[in-house]
């Protein structure tokens, strides 16, 4: 099969063995793959997949069930998008068959591809590890990003207001329309979120140089979500703040949780998330499309950090 590696620093269409499927396991004919922050970071050389995942790049995919080991429910033939350790931008991928959820109906195969990290990233960080309650306020840092696209619409749906830190004017309208209550682009006055506050929730990608703003902003008994390190990995605290708020702060990621942590969080997804696209209170939010040959060009995109929404690469055309 051909696959997408990180080799110093680009991409390459290369040919690489096929997996085996094993018990448990399906093997999905990918028919698109969404891009991600890590998989910048990987063809950077600065972010190893797990030990025993796949080099190839790719956290998450879309397409058709080609191969189902023993073991597993699915059937050949079943449009489905999955969550991946890596792998997804590959002409085919085996996974655990449990790490994988129906496309909904009405969404493209491309569409699709957009949504397992970012509703799974979204689904932990904030309704499971921050334990988020109806009516509490979250602030999402970098809203406009896929992720920050998934936790607006989960807020909304869910009956959380929320508000954002954004890289543009355009970004924070793109931001209300989703259904944010307001927000703040960086290159101004960030600390007037103070008058937005305080927030119970914070979702950060950023870390770094937004930690004494995000102290500054939590509520009593906040929790504090560090999902990245965008702003960078040292940051100066006053303690003070965090005794006398009770904030939690709870570092979090998702690629390297194990096999059974992932089936269940994917089991609350397909009960509590996944009926809401058939309602139509959640999108895809597909902010563009790349073949697979543009691959380059789709993560220099990505790296930009213009894109409101998701990017998704295109693997093979044919599959809808």
């Amino acid at each position: 099969m051909k696959a997408l590696q990180g080799v110093e620093g680009r991409v390459e269409w290369v040919q690489e063995p096929s997996p085996t499927c094993d018990v448990g396991q399906v093997r999905i004919r990918v028919a698109a793959a969404g891009l991600n922050r890590a998989d910048l970071l990987q063809k950077a050389g600065l972010y190893p997949p797990p030990p025993g995942a796949s080099q190839v790049l790719g956290l998450e995919c879309s397409g058709v069930i080609s191969e189902v080991g023993p073991g597993s429910s699915w059937q050949v033939g079943d449009r489905v998008c999955a969550l991946l350790a890596g792998g997804g931008m590959a002409e085919e991928v085996v996974v655990d068959g449990r790490h994988v959820l129906p496309v909904p109906d009405g969404m493209s195969l491309a569409e699709a591809a957009a949504l397992p990290e970012v509703y799974a990233t979204v689904w932990l960080n904030l309704f499971q590890l921050a334990a988020l309650k109806p009516g509490e306020k979250v602030l999402l840092h970098a809203g406009a990003s896929g992720i920050g696209s998934a936790a607006i619409q989960l807020c909304k749906a869910f009956g959380n207001p929320c508000w954002v830190s954004v890289g543009s004017a355009e970004r924070l309208a793109y931001c209300e329309a989703l259904g944010a209550q307001g927000g703040v682009v960086r290159n101004g006055d960030l600390d007037s979120l103070r008058d937005l506050g305080p927030f119970d929730v914070i979702l950060d990608p950023v870390g770094g140089n937004y930690a004494e703003l995000n102290l500054k902003v939590s509520a009593l008994d906040g929790r504090w979500v560090l999902i990245g390190l965008m702003g960078g990995r040292e940051a100066k605290l006053d303690l003070a703040q965090v005794l006398g708020k009770r904030v939690q702060l709870l570092g979090s990621t998702l690629r390297s949780r194990d096999d059974r942590f992932k089936a269940d969080l994917f089991s609350d997804l397909r009960q509590h998330v996944w009926p809401l696209f058939a309602e139509g209170r959640l999108s895809a939010q597909l902010a563009k499309t790349f073949a697979i040959k543009d691959a380059e060009a789709a993560f220099a995109e990505l790296a930009s950090n213009k894109v409101a929404g998701k990017l998704v690469l295109l693997i093979d055309a044919s599959l809808r």
